[in-house]
C-alpha cells in the first residue's frame, strides 16, 4: 500500500521487487562467502593436523597468537605503521595517476607522447627501483612511501587514461554546441563517464599498493607488518607469521569491500551493477 492508503503504484511495485532481489542476493552471497570460509577452515585445520609439528600452525593457534600479540601490545604499533605507510602512498597515487591519466586522454598529444613510458615503467618490477630509493631518501618513512606509490600509482593512470579516451563523442560534440568549456566538459561529461575505468584503476591500485607496503618493509629498515613477517617468519614461529598474514588479509578485505561500497554508489545512476 502506499502512504496514502492506496494501491502502490508500478514503479512502486517494481522498486519493492527490486529491493527484495538485492536483499535475497546478498544473503545468498553472505551464505556462500561463510560456507566457503568453513571449508577453508576444516582445509586449514586439517593440514595442521596432518603436518609435522611446529611446521603449520592451526587455526586455534593463529587465533591465539594474534590475541596474544595484542595483548603484548607488538600488533596495533605494526598495523598503524602500515597502515599510515599505506595510505600515504596509495592516497597519492589515485590523486596523481587520475590526474596525469586524464591530462593524456585529453590531449592526445600529450598521451601519445607519454604511453609507452608509462607502460614501460608498468611493466618494470617496482623492487628494481628500492636500491636508487633507498639512496635517495634513506631506509624510511619517504622512501617507503615511493615504493608505495610506484607500486600503485600505475594502474591509476593507464584506467584513467582509457577512460578519459572512452568518453562519448556524441556527448562531448553536444556540450561543445552549448558553449561549454573543456574543464566543464571534462568534470561534467568525460570523469563521469569514466568512473567505472576510475574505480576500477582504483581497486587494482589499492591492492598493490597493500603488496608493495610489506614490500617496502622488508626491503628498506625492516618495520610495521612486514617486518614482524621477517622476524617471525625467520624464526619459523608459524601461528605468530600466519596471524600477521590474517591480518593484512583482513586489510585487504576490508579496502576492497569498502571500495566496491564506494563503486556501488558512484554508478547507481548508471543503473550497473558492482
Amino acid at each position: 500500500m502506499a502512504e496514502d492508503g492506496g494501491p502502490l503504484s508500478a514503479s512502486d511495485r517494481n522498486r519493492a521487487a527490486s529491493v527484495a532481489r538485492d536483499r535475497q542476493a546478498a544473503v545468498a552471497t553472505a551464505a556462500l562467502r561463510l560456507g566457503f570460509l568453513l571449508v577453508v577452515l576444516a582445509l586449514w585445520w586439517a593440514a595442521a593436523r596432518s603436518a609435522p609439528s611446529g611446521l603449520f600452525a592451526s587455526p586455534a593457534a593463529v587465533a591465539a597468537a594474534l590475541f596474544r600479540l595484542v595483548a603484548e601490545g607488538r600488533l596495533l604499533p605494526a598495523l598503524g605503521e602500515s597502515l599510515s605507510i599505506y595510505v600515504s602512498g596509495t592516497g597519492a597515487a589515485i590523486f596523481f595517476g587520475i590526474a596525469l591519466g586524464a591530462l593524456m586522454g585529453t590531449l592526445r598529444p600529450v598521451g601519445r607522447m607519454l604511453d609507452v613510458y608509462v607502460h614501460a615503467l608498468a611493466a618494470t618490477p617496482r623492487v628494481a627501483f628500492i636500491p636508487l630509493i633507498i639512496v635517495m631518501l634513506g631506509l624510511g618513512f619517504q622512501a617507503k612511501v615511493l615504493v608505495v606509490f610506484l607500486g600503485a600509482v600505475m594502474p591509476v593512470i593507464l584506467n584513467a587514461y582509457a577512460g578519459v579516451r572512452a568518453a562519448d563523442p556524441d556527448l562531448v560534440e553536444m556540450a561543445r554546441a552549448t558553449g561549454a568549456s573543456r574543464r566543464r566538459i571534462l568534470a561534467h561529461v568525460v570523469l563521469p563517464g569514466a568512473l567505472p575505468f576510475l574505480v576500477t584503476g582504483v581497486r587494482i591500485g589499492a591492492t598493490i599498493g597493500l603488496i608493495n607496503t610489506v614490500v617496502a618493509e622488508l626491503y628498506t629498515a625492516v618495520s610495521g607488518l612486514g617486518g614482524l613477517l621477517a622476524i617471525y617468519g625467520s624464526r619459523f614461529q608459524m601461528a605468530e607469521y600466519l596471524a600477521v598474514v590474517v591480518v593484512l588479509a583482513l586489510i585487504g578485505v576490508t579496502m576492497t569491500e569498502g571500495l566496491r561500497v564506494i563503486e556501488t554508489r558512484l554508478l547507481r545512476w548508471r543503473g550497473a551493477p558492482a
